[in-house]
């Protein structure tokens, strides 16, 4: 599945979007600015929470830290990560790899406005080698994302 999916998402909801590889591991957000020639706050991180019995996705800016308060005033629950195997399952994405495209179950995305600093980010495409340039905006309107505030202010 996985980059096959997010292929398959593009082809069909936004055919100008191509997905881009690199010979390079993206599977951090460090490696990822590296493999695609970009800061690290461009990198667009997709976050795999349990709160509750509910799964969602955080997409945020690479470099910014998610407050587990506001996360908890938001959704009324604390997060938890999800593990390896269950984001794996729930996506199917590989960490390293995960993003709101072409998921295999449909899941709730949240855009957090630390992306809206940036004109083009850069999220992974279902592989911890490829990804996409996107404009957050765009993002959000192909994922059907609500824009929250979850992160922590910079410092």
């Amino acid at each position: 599945m996985s980059i096959e999916s997010v292929r398959a998402f593009f082809a069909e909801h936004a055919p100008d979007i191509t997905v881009i590889e690199s010979p390079l591991s993206s599977a951090t957000v460090t490696l990822a600015a590296e493999a695609f020639g970009v800061e690290p706050a461009r990198i667009a991180k997709t976050l795999s929470l349990r709160i509750g019995d509910r799964v969602v996705l955080i997409v945020a800016a690479g470099t910014s830290r998610m407050d587990n308060k506001k996360v908890k005033a938001h959704f009324g629950g604390k997060p938890k990560m999800l593990g390896v195997d269950e984001v794996a399952d729930i996506t199917g994405h590989e960490v390293g790899g995960v993003c709101p495209f072409g998921l295999k179950t449909p899941l709730p995305v949240y855009c957090d406005v630390s992306l809206q600093a940036f004109d083009e980010v850069v999220p992974a495409a279902g592989s911890t080698h490829s990804a996409v340039r996107i404009a957050p905006m765009r993002m959000a309107e192909l994922t059907s994302a609500e824009w929250i505030d979850v992160c922590q202010a910079p410092a």
